[in-house]
């Protein structure tokens, strides 16, 4: 792809982003560059990365075909300001932060420009990342395609409409640390029996990677699946019930919908 990539801001979610470019030989390392304040990141990064560097957000965006703006959401509007005298004519703006719209985005530059607003969620570190994917009607169908290309590099691609945009963060974006708990919980529960913490962390990752494996790859329904696995009068069906008892479908539903006002709290800041 010959395009100049640019990210202002390379916390951990942007280096998960090049990294996946990179290791895919989607986009060569001396195609990127990013901005950060310090000296000694840039030349952590440069090192890491082989990516170019700049203490200015202004240079990394008048050269960039491709702009992400990987910076907290408080961030956007100064960074905007910073940048919209000097951003290319046809450059595609990037967004990753929740709460923030693509008409706040056009609105801050003043003028058509072309936005893709995104919600990766943090399994990208490993290549295994869920973006959630909106465009405005300046982006022509040829640009998503390579918006998704890019994407794809460091996990799954989902094209919705923004509307749907702020239920994403509780279902792929913020979802990882809920999964993490039920980990975190299920070692313990190992632990417990008499196995070791290495163990049991091994076991209950495995089992949680093998049951998402299987929806994916099956197509069946997750209460197929389970209905599978739960044999009439066995120990899972005593699992099963017990885990209704303590609410654990409602506990669910119930930290999404928290997750998701607190994402439309943020959007109205």
């Amino acid at each position: 792809m010959n395009k100049k990539i640019g990210f202002i801001g390379f916390g951990k979610m942007a280096q998960a982003m090049a990294r996946g470019m990179i290791d895919s030989g989607l986009i060569k390392a001396d195609q990127i560059m990013a901005s950060m304040r310090t000296e000694k990141t840039r030349k952590q990064v440069e090192e890491q990365f082989g990516i170019t560097t700049h203490p200015s957000n202004s240079e990394v965006a008048k050269k960039a075909d491709i702009l992400f703006l990987a910076v907290a959401p408080y961030s956007y509007f100064e960074v905007i300001d910073e940048i919209k005298e000097v951003v290319k004519q046809d450059v595609m703006i990037i967004t990753i932060a929740a709460g923030i719209t693509m008409g706040d985005v056009e609105q801050a530059f003043g003028k058509k420009i072309k936005v893709v607003r995104t919600m990766p969620n943090t399994p990208s570190l490993v290549g295994a990342g869920m973006t959630a994917v909106s465009v405005n009607d300046e982006i022509t169908d040829h640009e998503l395609e390579i918006v998704e290309e890019l994407l794809s590099s460091f996990g799954k691609v989902e094209v919705i409409i923004e509307s749907q945009m702020d239920a994403i963060p509780a279902i792929s974006g913020s979802s990882p640390a809920y999964v993490y708990m039920m980990i975190e919980a299920m070692a313990d529960g190992g632990v417990r029996q008499g196995l070791s913490r290495d163990q049991s962390y091994r076991l209950a990752a495995q089992a949680v990677l093998g049951a998402a494996q299987m929806v994916l790859e099956t197509g069946k329904h997750p209460g197929e699946l389970k209905d599978q696995v739960t044999s009439p009068g066995g120990a899972t069906i005593a699992a099963v019930a017990t885990l209704e008892q303590e609410r654990f479908r409602g506990a669910v539903l119930a930290a999404m919908e928290s997750c998701t006002v607190k994402v439309k709290e943020l959007g109205k800041k």
